[in-house]
């Protein structure tokens, strides 16, 4: 339900919105609130390919640091916003240029693949750029078969990709806090008490979690998949967040979490409130700096070229 309060909020913003010609974009993890006021919701990459052709002079980008970082590296003449600056990627955190640079400078000929929660200067110093959407796809169009490959940051992810892929790779020791609350158990527990339930898991999920469930897929490719299967029960093995744009595109299906632990602190930073201050007063801006927007923009636009494949 929508009090008066957020009724008198969400005007402000629209008008605040026409008034500076400001896109609102929001991932699919945010709360339900910031969905329903988006011009668009979307995964990273669908995010992405939004912030990059829009004809907005300001992104309102509702989602994390990463995500941000990645819009102005694409659009360098717009203003974008991050409505709460402390919104940011506990996995992103967890590779530095600093280490990622020694480690090149340990293994020089072999190629960094990138996830794109990781920060623009980590960007700036990898080879291509990737989404669980499409790095499967990246892998076997960018890297030869005798390369070796860095798969930063997410071990998880680039431990499917070379399940998929049959590349051998070296795994950063990164990992994404949420997606490690869902515990192979609880698919267990859950396929017995719906028994005709599809399961589809995010690819951050660990092995012996994705072994059980019947499609890996991102965010957007769980959007998809929900669109068109048979199936009336859906087991959602990732943030929760997820849930109210599924069940308000398909009122007829339901939607189990895998895990009701499985909740993203940060996601949930940015409110009606805080995105309204952010259009009042143009500000908190992300703003990568020029000499590494140029090298990171490499990396992303790989990653562009390639689109979707999920």
């Amino acid at each position: 339900m929508v009090d008066n309060r957020d009724t008198s909020i969400i005007e402000k913003i629209n008008d605040l919105r026409k008034r500076e010609n400001a896109i609102i974009l929001a991932h699919n993890y945010q709360l339900g609130e910031i969905q329903d006021i988006a011009d668009f919701v979307g995964d990273s990459l669908d995010l992405s390919q939004s912030a990059a052709k829009t004809d907005a002079d300001v992104i309102v980008f509702c989602g994390v640091h990463f995500m941000a970082e990645t819009a102005s590296i694409l659009c360098p003449e717009k203003k974008v916003l991050l409505p709460d600056v402390d919104a940011g990627c506990p996995m992103a955190n967890m590779v530095t240029v600093e280490r990622l640079l020694a480690k090149k400078k340990e293994l020089p000929n072999a190629v960094v693949v990138c996830y794109i929660n990781s920060s623009a200067d980590v960007k700036a110093e990898s080879d291509v750029c990737c989404t669980s959407a499409n790095a499967v796809k990246i892998v076997e169009k960018f890297v030869k078969a005798d390369e070796d490959i860095i798969f930063i940051p997410d071990q998880y992810l680039g431990n499917f990709v070379a399940s998929m892929t049959n590349r051998k790779m070296i795994l950063w020791p990164g990992f994404c806090p949420t997606h490690m609350k869902i515990k192979p158990e609880d698919i267990k527990n859950l396929k017995i008490e719906y028994q005709d339930a599809k399961v589809v898991v995010h690819p951050e999920c660990k092995p012996e979690v994705i072994a059980l469930a019947d499609e890996a897929l991102s965010t957007s490719g769980m959007i998809k998949f929900a669109q068109k299967t048979q199936a009336r029960d859906i087991i959602i093995g990732t943030e929760i967040g997820i849930i109210h744009r599924l069940k308000k595109e398909n009122p007829d299906k339901r939607f189990i979490p895998a895990s009701e632990q499985a909740i993203c602190p940060n996601m949930k930073k940015i409110t009606l409130e805080k995105v309204l201050w952010a259009l009042e007063e143009l500000e908190p801006e992300i703003k990568v700096p020029e000499e590494i927007r140029l090298k990171a923009k490499i990396s992303v636009e790989k990653m562009l070229e390639i689109g979707r494949t999920d």
